[in-house]
């Protein structure tokens, strides 16, 4: 397996994430910047974390737009295993990949903390046996806080597409563990099809005996499939 990190102009985790992959994993990764418009000869793309284009407009609006994207959409649509954390997530919710948005945490704040989350559902590219119940992982952001509609969010239960959700001390989703606002504590979601995961928490944050945990190693084998 080869992984794909994209990079865009304000990203600051993708070397972070090829790290934890390449280093921490064995997993061959190389960065692709964004301006590329071909994903051949990678079984997996990941968009890191950061700030791409300095979250103008709307985070990941304008990303959204980088002729790398139309890859990724391609991808996609044959297969491919795409995993966007806390940016990348945003960026794929804009592109149209995953259902919802990110909007701003509700208490106006950038949380930044080690957060409890509950391990929800399990498909082919979210495998649970190497999770757990849940996990301890960092997140660090501004606008994590998931909205979708009633409706949306029926479809999402009914279709088990909620992957994490926040939790409390003692595992249990709740307002207390709710470090954002996200409807229905989402922390982590996917496509229908099961090979495209959004995630605001930081896995490859979580890689090291120094971090708050090495949870984020199990998460990035789980989506990886490896």
């Amino acid at each position: 397996m080869t992984v794909a990190v994209l990079q865009f102009p304000g990203s600051n985790c993708e070397w972070d994430t090829v790290h934890a992959l390449r280093d921490i994993l064995g997993i061959p990764a190389r960065l692709v910047w964004h301006k590329e418009t071909q994903l051949h000869g990678f079984d997996a793309a990941i968009l890191p974390g950061g700030f791409s284009f300095g979250d103008y407009l709307r985070c990941g609006a304008i990303a959204r737009f980088s002729p790398i994207l139309k890859a990724v959409v391609s991808f996609a649509k044959q297969g491919g295993c795409v995993l966007g954390i806390c940016n990348g997530f945003q960026i794929l919710c804009e592109a149209g990949l995953l259902p919802g948005v990110l909007i701003r945490n509700h208490c106006l704040e950038f949380r930044c903390l080690t957060q409890v989350l509950a391990v929800e559902a399990a498909t082919v590219y979210f495998n649970p046996r190497c999770l757990g119940e849940q996990l301890r992982l960092p997140i660090a952001h501004g606008a994590g806080n998931y909205y979708i509609d009633p409706a949306g969010l029926e479809q999402l239960e009914a279709h088990h597409q909620i992957l994490l959700r926040y939790a409390d001390a003692s595992g249990h989703p709740g307002l207390i563990g709710n470090p954002n606002g996200s409807v229905a504590h989402i922390a982590a979601v996917r496509n229908r099809a099961g090979n495209v995961m959004g995630m605001m928490p930081h896995p490859e944050r979580a890689v090291e005996w120094f971090h708050p945990s090495q949870d984020g190693m199990a998460v990035l084998r789980a989506c990886l499939g490896v």
